[in-house]
Protein backbone atom coordinates (compact mmCIF):
# COMPACT_ATOMS: atom_id res chain seq x y z
CA UNK A 1 0.00 0.00 0.00
CA UNK A 2 1.36 3.37 -1.01
CA UNK A 3 1.06 6.71 0.69
CA UNK A 4 -1.12 8.98 -1.39
CA UNK A 5 1.06 11.43 -3.33
CA UNK A 6 -1.64 12.46 -5.79
CA UNK A 7 -1.48 16.05 -4.57
CA UNK A 8 1.94 16.37 -6.22
CA UNK A 9 0.26 16.13 -9.60
CA UNK A 10 -0.80 19.47 -11.10
CA UNK A 11 -4.51 20.15 -11.12
CA UNK A 12 -6.48 23.31 -11.68
CA UNK A 13 -8.54 22.90 -8.53
CA UNK A 14 -5.58 22.03 -6.30
CA UNK A 15 -4.97 24.40 -3.45
CA UNK A 16 -1.42 25.79 -3.10
CA UNK A 17 0.69 23.71 -0.75
CA UNK A 18 2.94 25.23 1.82
CA UNK A 19 6.54 24.99 0.64
CA UNK A 20 7.84 24.94 4.19
CA UNK A 21 5.49 22.10 5.16
CA UNK A 22 6.48 20.15 2.07
CA UNK A 23 10.16 20.68 2.84
CA UNK A 24 9.66 19.38 6.37
CA UNK A 25 7.75 16.33 5.12
CA UNK A 26 10.43 15.44 2.58
CA UNK A 27 13.16 15.81 5.19
CA UNK A 28 11.30 13.29 7.36
CA UNK A 29 11.01 10.87 4.43
CA UNK A 30 14.75 11.17 3.84
CA UNK A 31 15.39 10.27 7.48
CA UNK A 32 13.16 7.23 7.04
CA UNK A 33 15.11 6.09 3.99
CA UNK A 34 18.32 6.40 6.02
CA UNK A 35 16.61 4.37 8.81
CA UNK A 36 16.86 7.28 11.25
CA UNK A 37 13.38 6.58 12.55
CA UNK A 38 13.86 8.50 15.80
CA UNK A 39 14.85 11.60 13.81
CA UNK A 40 11.96 11.11 11.39
CA UNK A 41 9.49 10.91 14.27
CA UNK A 42 10.74 14.21 15.69
CA UNK A 43 10.34 15.90 12.30
CA UNK A 44 6.81 14.54 11.90
CA UNK A 45 5.93 15.82 15.37
CA UNK A 46 7.30 19.24 14.43
CA UNK A 47 5.23 19.28 11.25
CA UNK A 48 2.01 18.33 13.04
CA UNK A 49 2.62 20.99 15.66
CA UNK A 50 3.61 23.78 13.26
CA UNK A 51 1.23 23.08 10.34
CA UNK A 52 -1.63 21.02 11.80
CA UNK A 53 -4.18 21.71 9.01
CA UNK A 54 -2.05 20.92 6.00
CA UNK A 55 -2.14 17.76 3.90
CA UNK A 56 1.47 17.21 4.87
CA UNK A 57 0.47 17.10 8.54
CA UNK A 58 -2.15 14.45 7.74
CA UNK A 59 0.55 12.23 6.24
CA UNK A 60 2.84 13.00 9.19
CA UNK A 61 0.18 11.79 11.66
CA UNK A 62 -0.15 8.60 9.67
CA UNK A 63 3.62 8.01 9.73
CA UNK A 64 4.21 8.84 13.41
CA UNK A 65 2.61 5.58 14.58
CA UNK A 66 4.74 3.57 12.18
CA UNK A 67 7.92 5.16 13.53
CA UNK A 68 7.56 3.48 16.93
CA UNK A 69 7.14 0.10 15.20
CA UNK A 70 10.15 0.71 12.97
CA UNK A 71 12.31 1.88 15.88
CA UNK A 72 11.55 -1.39 17.70
CA UNK A 73 12.16 -3.42 14.54
CA UNK A 74 15.58 -1.85 14.02
CA UNK A 75 16.50 -2.60 17.62
CA UNK A 76 15.55 -6.22 16.97
CA UNK A 77 18.01 -6.41 14.05
CA UNK A 78 20.69 -4.92 16.29
CA UNK A 79 19.99 -7.72 18.77
CA UNK A 80 20.28 -10.32 15.99
CA UNK A 81 23.73 -8.92 15.12
CA UNK A 82 24.84 -8.84 18.78
CA UNK A 83 23.58 -12.36 19.44
CA UNK A 84 25.23 -13.72 16.28
CA UNK A 85 28.57 -12.41 17.51
CA UNK A 86 27.84 -13.92 20.92
CA UNK A 87 27.20 -17.28 19.25
CA UNK A 88 30.74 -17.13 17.88
CA UNK A 89 32.26 -16.16 21.24
CA UNK A 90 30.25 -18.37 23.63
CA UNK A 91 29.20 -21.37 21.49
CA UNK A 92 31.68 -21.27 18.61
CA UNK A 93 31.87 -23.35 15.46
CA UNK A 94 32.65 -27.07 15.28
CA UNK A 95 36.05 -26.78 13.57
CA UNK A 96 38.15 -28.86 15.97
CA UNK A 97 38.32 -31.74 13.48
CA UNK A 98 39.51 -29.54 10.62
CA UNK A 99 43.23 -28.96 11.02
CA UNK A 100 43.50 -26.28 8.31
CA UNK A 101 40.89 -23.99 9.85
CA UNK A 102 42.00 -24.73 13.41
CA UNK A 103 45.64 -23.93 12.60
CA UNK A 104 44.60 -20.72 10.86
CA UNK A 105 42.70 -19.55 13.95
CA UNK A 106 45.46 -20.64 16.35
CA UNK A 107 48.12 -18.78 14.38
CA UNK A 108 45.96 -15.64 14.38
CA UNK A 109 45.42 -15.90 18.17
CA UNK A 110 41.68 -15.84 17.45
CA UNK A 111 40.55 -18.66 19.75
CA UNK A 112 39.38 -17.91 23.30
CA UNK A 113 41.42 -20.52 25.17
CA UNK A 114 40.03 -19.34 28.51
CA UNK A 115 36.52 -20.44 27.57
CA UNK A 116 36.31 -24.09 28.67
CA UNK A 117 32.51 -24.39 28.62
CA UNK A 118 31.77 -23.63 24.95
CA UNK A 119 30.60 -26.77 23.11
CA UNK A 120 32.69 -25.87 20.06
CA UNK A 121 35.68 -23.60 19.29
CA UNK A 122 34.89 -20.07 20.56
CA UNK A 123 36.49 -16.90 19.19
CA UNK A 124 37.68 -13.89 21.16
CA UNK A 125 35.10 -11.07 21.01
CA UNK A 126 37.79 -8.50 20.21
CA UNK A 127 39.04 -10.64 17.31
CA UNK A 128 35.50 -10.93 15.94
CA UNK A 129 35.11 -7.16 16.07
CA UNK A 130 38.50 -6.48 14.52
CA UNK A 131 37.92 -8.77 11.54
CA UNK A 132 34.40 -7.55 10.82
CA UNK A 133 35.62 -3.95 10.79
CA UNK A 134 37.91 -4.95 7.91
CA UNK A 135 35.01 -6.05 5.67
CA UNK A 136 34.33 -3.38 2.99
CA UNK A 137 30.79 -2.01 3.10
CA UNK A 138 30.67 -1.46 -0.67
CA UNK A 139 32.35 -2.63 -3.85
CA UNK A 140 32.71 -1.06 -7.32
CA UNK A 141 30.60 -3.66 -9.14
CA UNK A 142 27.58 -3.24 -6.87
CA UNK A 143 24.45 -2.93 -9.06
CA UNK A 144 22.60 -1.06 -6.30
CA UNK A 145 19.38 -1.57 -4.31
CA UNK A 146 16.40 -3.66 -5.44
CA UNK A 147 18.31 -5.37 -8.24
CA UNK A 148 17.24 -8.74 -9.62
CA UNK A 149 18.90 -11.54 -11.53
CA UNK A 150 19.34 -15.30 -11.83
CA UNK A 151 20.60 -17.75 -9.24
CA UNK A 152 20.30 -21.14 -7.65
CA UNK A 153 21.62 -23.16 -10.66
CA UNK A 154 18.59 -25.41 -11.30
CA UNK A 155 19.66 -28.93 -12.33
CA UNK A 156 17.14 -29.26 -15.17
CA UNK A 157 16.56 -27.28 -18.35
CA UNK A 158 12.88 -27.10 -19.23
CA UNK A 159 11.67 -25.64 -22.50
CA UNK A 160 8.10 -25.49 -23.80
CA UNK A 161 7.17 -28.79 -25.44
CA UNK A 162 10.25 -30.58 -24.05
CA UNK A 163 9.40 -33.13 -21.35
CA UNK A 164 12.95 -34.45 -20.82
CA UNK A 165 14.59 -33.75 -17.46
CA UNK A 166 18.18 -32.94 -18.41
CA UNK A 167 20.97 -30.39 -18.06
CA UNK A 168 21.30 -27.73 -20.74
CA UNK A 169 23.40 -28.29 -23.83
CA UNK A 170 26.18 -25.86 -24.68
CA UNK A 171 24.00 -24.21 -27.33
CA UNK A 172 21.08 -23.85 -24.92
CA UNK A 173 23.37 -22.32 -22.31
CA UNK A 174 24.74 -19.83 -24.80
CA UNK A 175 21.18 -18.98 -25.86
CA UNK A 176 20.40 -18.14 -22.22
CA UNK A 177 23.47 -15.88 -22.08
CA UNK A 178 22.17 -14.15 -25.21
CA UNK A 179 18.79 -13.58 -23.53
CA UNK A 180 20.53 -12.15 -20.45
CA UNK A 181 22.49 -9.74 -22.64
CA UNK A 182 19.30 -8.74 -24.46
CA UNK A 183 17.66 -7.91 -21.11
CA UNK A 184 20.72 -6.44 -19.42
CA UNK A 185 18.65 -3.37 -18.51
CA UNK A 186 16.82 -5.53 -15.93
CA UNK A 187 19.16 -8.51 -15.32
CA UNK A 188 21.42 -6.93 -12.72
CA UNK A 189 23.23 -10.05 -11.48
CA UNK A 190 23.75 -13.06 -13.74
CA UNK A 191 24.51 -16.26 -11.84
CA UNK A 192 25.03 -19.58 -13.62
CA UNK A 193 21.39 -20.09 -14.69
CA UNK A 194 21.29 -23.90 -15.05
CA UNK A 195 23.52 -26.94 -14.87
CA UNK A 196 25.04 -28.03 -18.17
CA UNK A 197 26.06 -31.26 -19.85
CA UNK A 198 29.41 -32.71 -18.77
CA UNK A 199 31.08 -31.55 -21.98
CA UNK A 200 30.78 -27.95 -20.67
CA UNK A 201 32.76 -27.24 -17.48
CA UNK A 202 32.07 -24.49 -14.96
CA UNK A 203 34.99 -22.58 -16.43
CA UNK A 204 33.51 -22.92 -19.93
CA UNK A 205 30.23 -21.54 -18.55
CA UNK A 206 32.07 -18.61 -17.01
CA UNK A 207 33.86 -17.79 -20.26
CA UNK A 208 30.53 -17.88 -22.13
CA UNK A 209 28.95 -15.57 -19.54
CA UNK A 210 31.95 -13.23 -19.68
CA UNK A 211 31.83 -13.03 -23.46
CA UNK A 212 28.10 -12.36 -23.68
CA UNK A 213 27.16 -10.41 -20.53
CA UNK A 214 28.94 -7.28 -19.34
CA UNK A 215 27.23 -6.77 -15.96
CA UNK A 216 27.82 -8.35 -12.55
CA UNK A 217 28.22 -12.14 -12.80
CA UNK A 218 28.46 -14.90 -10.19
CA UNK A 219 29.92 -18.39 -10.38
CA UNK A 220 31.30 -20.85 -7.85
CA UNK A 221 34.90 -21.85 -8.55
CA UNK A 222 35.18 -24.94 -6.34
CA UNK A 223 35.27 -27.33 -9.32
CA UNK A 224 37.88 -25.24 -11.17
CA UNK A 225 41.64 -25.60 -11.22
CA UNK A 226 43.84 -23.12 -9.39
CA UNK A 227 44.66 -21.44 -12.71
CA UNK A 228 41.00 -21.20 -13.70
CA UNK A 229 39.81 -19.84 -10.34
CA UNK A 230 42.51 -17.15 -10.44
CA UNK A 231 40.85 -15.80 -13.60
CA UNK A 232 38.26 -14.00 -11.41
CA UNK A 233 40.71 -12.27 -9.08
CA UNK A 234 40.53 -8.49 -8.93
CA UNK A 235 37.44 -8.35 -11.13
CA UNK A 236 34.68 -5.95 -10.13
CA UNK A 237 32.21 -7.66 -12.48
CA UNK A 238 32.52 -11.11 -10.83
CA UNK A 239 31.48 -12.70 -7.55
CA UNK A 240 32.89 -16.08 -6.50
CA UNK A 241 30.06 -17.93 -4.74
CA UNK A 242 31.41 -19.87 -1.74
CA UNK A 243 29.97 -21.79 1.18
CA UNK A 244 31.58 -23.50 4.15
CA UNK A 245 29.43 -24.13 7.23
CA UNK A 246 26.22 -26.06 7.80
CA UNK A 247 24.78 -26.77 11.26
CA UNK A 248 27.92 -25.37 12.98
CA UNK A 249 30.25 -27.69 11.03
CA UNK A 250 32.46 -27.17 7.94
CA UNK A 251 31.49 -29.25 4.93
CA UNK A 252 34.56 -31.39 4.21
CA UNK A 253 34.38 -30.95 0.42
CA UNK A 254 34.08 -27.17 0.70
CA UNK A 255 37.02 -26.33 2.98
CA UNK A 256 39.85 -26.39 0.43
CA UNK A 257 37.91 -24.44 -2.27
CA UNK A 258 36.79 -21.91 0.35
CA UNK A 259 40.33 -21.28 1.62
CA UNK A 260 41.62 -21.00 -1.94
CA UNK A 261 38.94 -18.47 -2.90
CA UNK A 262 39.70 -16.46 0.24
CA UNK A 263 43.40 -16.35 -0.66
CA UNK A 264 42.76 -15.45 -4.31
CA UNK A 265 41.46 -11.96 -3.61
CA UNK A 266 38.23 -12.39 -5.55
CA UNK A 267 34.98 -10.71 -4.50
CA UNK A 268 33.16 -13.39 -2.51
CA UNK A 269 29.46 -14.16 -2.13
CA UNK A 270 29.17 -16.06 1.17
CA UNK A 271 26.23 -18.44 0.98
CA UNK A 272 24.28 -20.06 3.81
CA UNK A 273 21.02 -21.83 3.00
CA UNK A 274 19.93 -22.99 6.47
CA UNK A 275 16.26 -24.00 6.72
CA UNK A 276 14.07 -23.31 9.73
CA UNK A 277 13.46 -26.47 11.79
CA UNK A 278 15.56 -28.63 9.44
CA UNK A 279 19.12 -27.30 9.53
CA UNK A 280 18.50 -24.23 11.69
CA UNK A 281 16.31 -23.08 14.62
CA UNK A 282 12.57 -22.83 14.06
CA UNK A 283 11.68 -19.22 14.80
CA UNK A 284 12.32 -16.20 12.58
CA UNK A 285 14.68 -14.37 14.94
CA UNK A 286 16.58 -17.51 15.97
CA UNK A 287 17.02 -18.65 12.35
CA UNK A 288 18.25 -15.21 11.26
CA UNK A 289 20.68 -15.10 14.20
CA UNK A 290 22.04 -18.57 13.44
CA UNK A 291 22.55 -17.92 9.72
CA UNK A 292 24.10 -14.52 10.44
CA UNK A 293 26.56 -16.14 12.87
CA UNK A 294 27.69 -18.67 10.28
CA UNK A 295 28.14 -16.00 7.59
CA UNK A 296 30.09 -13.81 10.04
CA UNK A 297 32.36 -16.78 10.77
CA UNK A 298 33.10 -17.09 7.06
CA UNK A 299 33.84 -13.36 6.91
CA UNK A 300 36.25 -13.67 9.85
CA UNK A 301 38.16 -16.52 8.23
CA UNK A 302 38.42 -14.56 4.97
CA UNK A 303 39.66 -11.40 6.68
CA UNK A 304 42.17 -13.53 8.59
CA UNK A 305 43.55 -14.88 5.31
CA UNK A 306 43.32 -11.72 3.20
CA UNK A 307 42.25 -8.55 5.06
CA UNK A 308 40.03 -6.17 3.11
CA UNK A 309 38.49 -8.81 0.85
CA UNK A 310 35.02 -7.86 -0.38
CA UNK A 311 32.38 -10.13 1.17
CA UNK A 312 28.74 -10.13 0.10
CA UNK A 313 26.48 -11.47 2.85
CA UNK A 314 24.54 -14.33 1.25
CA UNK A 315 22.59 -15.57 4.24
CA UNK A 316 19.54 -16.97 2.44
CA UNK A 317 17.06 -18.46 4.94
CA UNK A 318 14.53 -21.04 3.82
CA UNK A 319 11.32 -22.59 5.08
CA UNK A 320 9.58 -25.86 4.28
CA UNK A 321 6.01 -26.56 3.26
CA UNK A 322 3.71 -29.07 4.96
CA UNK A 323 5.18 -31.91 2.89
CA UNK A 324 8.69 -31.17 4.18
CA UNK A 325 10.02 -29.73 0.91
CA UNK A 326 11.47 -26.23 0.72
CA UNK A 327 8.86 -23.82 -0.58
CA UNK A 328 9.66 -20.65 -2.53
CA UNK A 329 5.92 -19.90 -2.73
CA UNK A 330 5.65 -19.76 1.04
CA UNK A 331 5.19 -16.14 2.24
CA UNK A 332 7.68 -16.78 5.04
CA UNK A 333 10.37 -17.31 2.42
CA UNK A 334 10.33 -13.72 1.22
CA UNK A 335 9.58 -12.35 4.71
CA UNK A 336 12.72 -14.02 6.08
CA UNK A 337 14.84 -12.79 3.19
CA UNK A 338 13.46 -9.29 3.62
CA UNK A 339 14.38 -9.40 7.31
CA UNK A 340 17.91 -10.60 6.49
CA UNK A 341 18.24 -7.80 3.96
CA UNK A 342 17.17 -5.25 6.57
CA UNK A 343 19.68 -6.63 9.06
CA UNK A 344 22.45 -5.69 6.64
CA UNK A 345 20.90 -2.55 5.14
CA UNK A 346 19.94 -1.10 8.52
CA UNK A 347 22.61 -2.39 10.91
CA UNK A 348 25.77 -4.05 9.56
CA UNK A 349 26.19 -2.20 6.25
CA UNK A 350 27.45 -5.36 4.53
CA UNK A 351 26.54 -5.81 0.84
CA UNK A 352 23.93 -8.56 0.70
CA UNK A 353 22.17 -10.90 -1.69
CA UNK A 354 18.85 -12.54 -0.91
CA UNK A 355 16.45 -15.01 -2.47
CA UNK A 356 13.23 -13.77 -4.03
CA UNK A 357 11.02 -13.81 -7.06
CA UNK A 358 11.00 -17.59 -7.29
CA UNK A 359 8.09 -20.00 -7.22
CA UNK A 360 7.16 -23.54 -6.28
CA UNK A 361 5.03 -23.82 -9.42
CA UNK A 362 6.58 -26.15 -12.00
CA UNK A 363 3.96 -26.77 -14.71
CA UNK A 364 1.63 -23.79 -15.13
CA UNK A 365 3.94 -21.23 -16.73
CA UNK A 366 1.45 -18.34 -16.62
CA UNK A 367 0.79 -18.93 -12.92
CA UNK A 368 4.52 -19.18 -12.22
CA UNK A 369 5.23 -15.90 -14.02
CA UNK A 370 2.46 -14.12 -12.10
CA UNK A 371 3.64 -15.50 -8.76
CA UNK A 372 7.24 -14.52 -9.49
CA UNK A 373 6.22 -10.99 -10.47
CA UNK A 374 4.13 -10.55 -7.33
CA UNK A 375 7.00 -11.83 -5.20
CA UNK A 376 9.46 -9.38 -6.78
CA UNK A 377 7.05 -6.52 -6.23
CA UNK A 378 6.61 -7.45 -2.56
CA UNK A 379 10.38 -7.43 -2.14
CA UNK A 380 10.64 -4.08 -3.89
CA UNK A 381 7.88 -2.73 -1.69
CA UNK A 382 9.93 -3.39 1.45
CA UNK A 383 13.36 -2.75 -0.07
CA UNK A 384 16.35 -5.07 -0.41
CA UNK A 385 19.75 -5.27 -2.09
CA UNK A 386 20.66 -7.88 -4.71
CA UNK A 387 18.05 -10.57 -5.31
CA UNK A 388 19.06 -13.88 -6.84
CA UNK A 389 16.73 -16.72 -7.94
CA UNK A 390 14.39 -14.17 -9.50
CA UNK A 391 14.30 -14.90 -13.23
CA UNK A 392 13.60 -18.08 -15.18
CA UNK A 393 13.33 -20.60 -12.35
CA UNK A 394 10.43 -22.99 -11.73
CA UNK A 395 9.53 -25.61 -9.12
CA UNK A 396 11.66 -24.45 -6.17
CA UNK A 397 14.70 -23.89 -8.42
CA UNK A 398 14.53 -27.37 -9.94
CA UNK A 399 13.96 -26.15 -13.49
CA UNK A 400 15.20 -23.29 -15.62
CA UNK A 401 12.80 -22.27 -18.38
CA UNK A 402 13.99 -19.82 -21.08
CA UNK A 403 10.42 -18.76 -21.90
CA UNK A 404 9.85 -17.84 -18.26
CA UNK A 405 13.21 -16.03 -18.22
CA UNK A 406 12.11 -13.70 -20.98
CA UNK A 407 8.62 -13.28 -19.55
CA UNK A 408 10.09 -12.42 -16.13
CA UNK A 409 12.41 -9.86 -17.71
CA UNK A 410 9.54 -8.29 -19.66
CA UNK A 411 7.37 -8.10 -16.53
CA UNK A 412 10.25 -6.56 -14.57
CA UNK A 413 10.82 -3.94 -17.26
CA UNK A 414 7.13 -2.99 -17.19
CA UNK A 415 7.26 -2.66 -13.41
CA UNK A 416 10.34 -0.46 -13.51
CA UNK A 417 8.85 1.76 -16.20
CA UNK A 418 5.74 2.16 -14.06
CA UNK A 419 7.85 3.14 -11.08
CA UNK A 420 9.85 5.64 -13.14
CA UNK A 421 6.70 7.51 -14.11
CA UNK A 422 6.24 8.46 -10.43
CA UNK A 423 8.90 11.02 -9.56
CA UNK A 424 8.31 10.76 -5.84
CA UNK A 425 7.94 6.97 -5.60
CA UNK A 426 7.13 5.07 -2.43
CA UNK A 427 9.34 6.92 0.00
CA UNK A 428 7.94 5.75 3.33
CA UNK A 429 9.32 2.58 4.96
CA UNK A 430 6.88 -0.21 5.80
CA UNK A 431 7.27 -2.25 9.01
CA UNK A 432 7.98 -5.94 8.53
CA UNK A 433 6.66 -6.88 12.00
CA UNK A 434 9.47 -9.37 12.68
CA UNK A 435 8.34 -11.28 15.80
CA UNK A 436 10.81 -11.08 18.71
CA UNK A 437 12.11 -14.28 20.28
CA UNK A 438 13.83 -13.69 23.63
CA UNK A 439 14.94 -17.33 23.60
CA UNK A 440 16.77 -17.14 20.26
CA UNK A 441 20.26 -17.41 21.75
CA UNK A 442 19.16 -20.22 24.09
CA UNK A 443 17.62 -22.03 21.11
CA UNK A 444 20.91 -21.93 19.21
CA UNK A 445 22.75 -23.20 22.30
CA UNK A 446 20.25 -26.07 22.64
CA UNK A 447 20.72 -26.88 18.95
CA UNK A 448 24.50 -27.00 19.47
CA UNK A 449 24.17 -29.43 22.39
CA UNK A 450 21.59 -31.75 20.81
CA UNK A 451 22.94 -31.61 17.25
CA UNK A 452 19.54 -31.54 15.55
CA UNK A 453 17.01 -28.66 15.55
CA UNK A 454 14.15 -31.10 14.96
CA UNK A 455 14.43 -32.50 18.48
CA UNK A 456 14.90 -29.26 20.42
CA UNK A 457 12.31 -27.99 22.86
CA UNK A 458 12.51 -24.61 21.15
CA UNK A 459 11.36 -26.09 17.83
CA UNK A 460 8.42 -27.82 19.50
CA UNK A 461 7.39 -24.52 21.10
CA UNK A 462 7.58 -22.66 17.78
CA UNK A 463 5.87 -25.02 15.36
CA UNK A 464 3.60 -22.23 14.07
CA UNK A 465 6.03 -19.32 14.44
CA UNK A 466 6.38 -18.61 10.72
CA UNK A 467 2.67 -18.99 9.96
CA UNK A 468 1.79 -16.61 12.80
CA UNK A 469 4.20 -14.05 11.37
CA UNK A 470 2.56 -14.34 7.94
CA UNK A 471 -0.88 -13.82 9.49
CA UNK A 472 0.30 -10.76 11.43
CA UNK A 473 1.74 -9.14 8.29
CA UNK A 474 -1.57 -9.73 6.47
CA UNK A 475 -3.51 -8.26 9.40
CA UNK A 476 -1.31 -5.18 9.54
CA UNK A 477 -1.60 -4.71 5.77
CA UNK A 478 -5.38 -4.79 6.04
CA UNK A 479 -5.32 -2.21 8.84
CA UNK A 480 -3.06 0.06 6.80
CA UNK A 481 -5.33 -0.24 3.77
CA UNK A 482 -8.36 0.55 5.93
CA UNK A 483 -6.65 3.66 7.33
CA UNK A 484 -5.73 4.86 3.85
CA UNK A 485 -9.27 4.34 2.57
CA UNK A 486 -10.71 6.23 5.54
CA UNK A 487 -8.28 9.11 4.97
CA UNK A 488 -9.15 9.25 1.26
CA UNK A 489 -12.87 9.33 2.11
CA UNK A 490 -12.26 12.10 4.61
CA UNK A 491 -10.26 14.11 2.06
CA UNK A 492 -13.02 13.79 -0.53
CA UNK A 493 -15.66 14.87 1.96
CA UNK A 494 -13.56 17.91 2.88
Amino acid sequence: MKTDFSYFEPAQNMRPVSASALDILLSAFIRERWTDFEGAKKVYQKLVSARPRTREAQIARQRMGAMDILIAEKELYKRVDRNAREVLSTIGMNVSENSNILRLLFDADAIDLNNDVAPFVPLKPEYIQRCLELVPRDFPGDPGPNTFGTGGTPPFYQSDGDCDLRPASQQEFEDIVHIAAKWSNVVDIFSVPVQTEKCMSDYDCALSMEKGFSGLKMIGTRRMSDFQSAHFCGRDDWLDGVSLITSFTPMSNMVAPFLRSAANGSNLLLLDFSIGGASGPNSPEALLTFIHAQVLFMMILIQTIRPGTTCVHGGIPGVVSSDGDISYSNPSQWLLNEAMARLNLWVTGFPSAQSGGSTSVSENLDQAILESRNSRNRIRRYGAHMIRHAFGALGNLRFFNPQKFEADCKAELETRQGINTNVIGEISVLPLHLPPDDQALAAISEFARKGNPKITDHTLRNVDAFRQWEEEVVRQDELLLKEENERESSDKAA
